[in-house]
């Protein structure tokens, strides 16, 4: 039996194949998904998973380099925003027009896991990162600029 972490297989899996740059979107209850999306669908009932607990459950397994929502989540959903930029405080964080979030990172999503959140704007997409000191923190190895401050 798994000792830790996400013990849904479909979720542990479907995280195990993201990559540098790959895309994840944890989104709310009534996300439209493309048909043809790798869907991870943990809702239940309303809130049930809700965003914050799946989100922090993620983090907790992947390196996060960005963080991305819709536009109207820093002015209509500020206690949302909050709790990202706490949550994800090394990443960088950017906006898209909402109908963006809906259409274009949808389907350019690797995964997208629905929660059963009713949430204002609660789409949220992570893109994976790399553990900076791991891969080029050996010896001899140079660092690229880029990431020179997270050594």
């Amino acid at each position: 039996m798994k000792r830790s972490g996400i013990l849904n297989a479909e979720l542990s899996g479907a995280l195990a194949t993201l990559g540098h740059t790959d895309l994840l979107l944890v989104v709310d209850a009534g996300f439209p998904i493309p048909r043809d999306a790798h869907r991870v669908d943990l809702a239940l009932a309303e809130n049930l998973p809700d965003l914050r607990t799946v989100l922090g459950l993620i983090a907790d397994e992947l390196v996060v380099e960005g963080v991305v929502r819709a536009e109207d989540v820093p002015s209509n959903n500020p206690r949302l925003d909050e709790w990202l930029r706490d949550r994800f405080a090394d990443a960088e964080f950017t906006t898209r027009p909402h109908a963006d979030v809906l259409g274009e990172l949808a389907r350019q999503a690797k995964v997208i896991v629905r929660t059963g959140a009713f949430e204002p704007w609660g789409n949220v997409g992570l893109y994976c990162g790399v553990d900076v000191p791991r891969w080029f923190g050996g010896e001899g190895v140079v660092a690229p600029d880029y990431y020179a401050s997270k050594l």
